[in-house]
C-alpha cells in the first residue's frame, strides 16, 4: 500500500480511487535512497503497457539514475526553480516522443499522437510508482535540446520531459521554496470549466461552478506538475 500522502487536502478528490487520490508532487527527495533494478523495471513495465494508438508506443524513454553520467548531464542543463530538487531524486525518467520516421522509415502518420501516447506512459509510470510506495513528479525545466544532443538522441524524437522518482525526503533538508511548494493548496479547474455537454463551452449538467476564484499558479518554465 503506498504511504500517506504529506500534501494539502483535495476537494473532490474523495472519489479517486488509489493511487490517483495519493498522487502528487513532492520537492522533497531523499537524495540518499536508491531504486532496486527491479523497482525501475515494475515502472518501466507501467509505460509499456499504457494505451497506444495502434500499439506503435511511439515514444522512448531513457532512464537516468542519481550518480550516472546521463543523470550529471541533465542536472548540469536544469532550469533554476528545478536545480534543487531534480537532483535528490533516486532516478529521472527522460521521456520522448517520435515526430518523424526513423532511418528505416517507419513511424507513426500522426505524429501529434505521440505527444498523448507519451502522457500516458508518463502517467502510468507516475500512478505505478505511487502504488509502490514511491513518490514521481514530472518537470519539463530543463534544456531539453542540449540534454539530447549530449545523449546522442536522433533527429526522429523529440525530448519534452523528465519524471523524477524516489522517497520522500525530510523537508527540513529542503529549500525554503522547495518547502513552500508542498505546503501550497491543490487545485484543479472546475468540472464547469473543463466538462462540456452537447455544444462547445456548455459545462456539463453535472458539473457545479466554482464558488471561489482559482488561486492563480507560480508561473515559469520551472514549474513541474502538481
Amino acid at each position: 500500500m503506498p504511504d500517506s500522502p504529506a500534501h494539502a487536502p483535495m476537494p473532490g478528490a474523495e472519489v479517486l480511487a488509489e493511487p490517483m487520490r495519493s498522487r502528487w508532487s513532492p520537492s522533497v527527495f531523499d537524495p540518499d535512497h536508491r531504486l532496486t533494478a527491479d523497482q525501475v523495471a515494475a515502472l518501466l513495465e507501467a509505460a509499456r503497457w499504457a494505451p497506444s494508438r495502434g500499439n506503435m508506443q511511439p515514444w522512448r524513454l531513457l532512464v537516468a539514475e542519481r550518480g550516472t553520467p546521463a543523470h550529471a548531464v541533465l542536472v548540469g542543463h536544469l532550469r533554476r526553480g528545478n536545480a534543487t530538487w531534480v537532483p535528490r531524486a533516486s532516478v529521472v525518467f527522460l521521456g520522448a516522443a517520435q515526430v518523424a520516421p526513423d532511418e528505416t522509415g517507419e513511424g507513426p502518420d500522426q505524429p501529434e499522437y505521440s505527444f498523448h501516447d507519451l502522457g500516458q506512459a508518463a502517467a502510468h509510470l507516475t500512478l505505478q510508482a505511487r502504488a509502490m510506495g514511491l513518490q514521481a513528479h514530472q518537470f519539463a525545466g530543463f534544456d531539453k535540446e542540449a540534454v539530447a544532443a549530449a545523449l546522442g538522441y536522433p533527429g526522429h524524437v523529440r525530448l519534452l520531459t523528465g519524471i523524477a522518482v524516489g522517497a520522500l525526503g525530510d523537508p527540513a533538508t529542503a529549500t525554503e521554496r522547495d518547502r513552500s511548494k508542498q505546503e501550497r493548496t491543490r487545485e484543479r479547474r472546475p468540472l464547469a470549466e473543463i466538462a462540456y455537454a452537447d455544444a462547445w463551452g456548455r459545462p456539463w449538467p453535472g458539473a457545479e461552478p466554482a464558488t471561489e476564484p482559482r488561486a492563480e499558479q507560480e508561473p515559469g518554465p520551472g514549474a513541474g506538475g502538481r
